[in-house]
């Protein structure tokens, strides 16, 4: 069986429950639970041993797939991919403010909350203010950036029905000026002085060296979230790999200044551009990062989709961001991140 093509990740508990719920018990409820353990013992081997690292100065050891819970939770509970996540070694969390995201947080909030404890829980908040990456902030324009992030914060919270999350971040962040902001930096320390939070990050989708450049000047950042693949930097607004990007094994400078900044790097978007240009819509492209791999990396047991996966990983990224939306695409995802550094020396 391949391991990404379980349906469910069946456990002792769950059999147990299953049987109860068709009205088997006593000796006929033991005789079929055994059976059903020995089957879930067999299908849970399947899912490959979590790797984790060290996600920057924030100190956490963290699973190497982050479950990205922004569209997977928009619109409905998910309750059954966050617990086989969680029940198989993810501890990392991400989700983002409902102006975007709709209802992802308050349908993450009964799941946090529950483990709140034995999981890293990141949310993300917009600052509000529309500016390009070459642009200088005013002063004023700063201080309105700082206080929406700050109220993203505080909406963030009440959404996810708690009074503290590990790592908040500047969402959507494509401005030097605005990584570099007295003014943001300082309504990050007030919100970690009263306890909201612990760590600040930044997830970009544009001008993503300029961003990491400018948190590993500031040394102000914990966390770095950007759009990469292994064919370089992805660009969302155009739904591609940046054509004027070199291909990430070039881009090892940026990660590394970072990262020895105490930066840790999540990447997303790593098999975007595969899957159709429009969210997936139209055809898919599983050779667009083939020019990238060798041959023996070629012939790993893994889909294309894995394969994009596990290279980012094993080329200057402590984690990856996945949105997984089915538990076939949570097992792939999973599959890829657990094994990526096997594949390369």
């Amino acid at each position: 069986m391949s391991v990404f093509k379980r349906a469910f990740p069946t456990t002792r508990r769950r059999a147990l429950q299953v049987l109860a719920l068709l009205g088997l018990g006593g000796s006929e409820l033991a005789r079929s639970a055994g059976a059903l353990a020995e089957s879930a013992a067999k299908a849970d081997s399947a899912w490959p041993q979590m790797t984790y690292r060290t996600l920057g100065k924030t100190g956490f050891e963290g699973s190497r797939l982050v479950f990205g819970c922004g569209a997977a939770l928009m619109f409905w509970g998910r309750d059954e991919l966050l617990e086989a996540a969680f029940d198989h070694g993810v501890n990392v969390f991400d989700v983002g403010t409902s102006q975007y995201y709709r209802n992802a947080e308050g349908n993450l909030a009964a799941f946090a909350r529950a483990r709140r404890d034995r999981i890293f829980l990141i949310s993300k908040g917009l600052v509000g203010v529309e500016v390009e990456p070459g642009e200088e902030l005013s002063a004023a324009r700063q201080r309105e950036a700082a206080a929406n992030w700050a109220k993203a914060l505080d909406q963030s919270l009440v959404d996810l029905q708690t009074d503290h999350m590990d790592a908040y971040y500047i969402m959507a962040a494509n401005n030097v000026s605005l990584i570099r902001s007295d003014e943001m930096y300082e309504a990050f320390l007030a919100a970690k002085k009263a306890g909201k939070v612990d760590h600040w990050g930044v997830s970009t989708h544009q001008n993503a060296a300029g961003v990491l450049d400018a948190a590993a000047d500031t040394g102000r950042f914990a966390l770095a979230q950007i759009a990469i693949t292994p064919a370089g930097w992805y660009d969302w607004k155009t739904k591609a790999v940046q054509p004027d990007s070199k291909p990430m094994a070039d881009l090892r400078p940026v990660l590394d200044r970072a990262r020895a900044a105490g930066v840790g790097l999540i990447g997303m978007k790593a098999a975007r551009y595969m899957a159709g240009r429009w969210f997936g819509f139209g055809p898919d492209r599983p050779a667009a990062f083939d020019a990238q791999y060798d041959e023996a990396f070629k012939k790993a047991p893994l889909t294309a989709f894995q394969r994009s996966y596990a290279y980012v990983l094993a080329h200057g990224l402590d984690a990856v961001n996945a949105d997984s939306q089915s538990m076939e695409h949570l097992q792939e995802n999973f599959f890829a991140a657990a094994t990526a550094e096997s594949y390369f020396a």
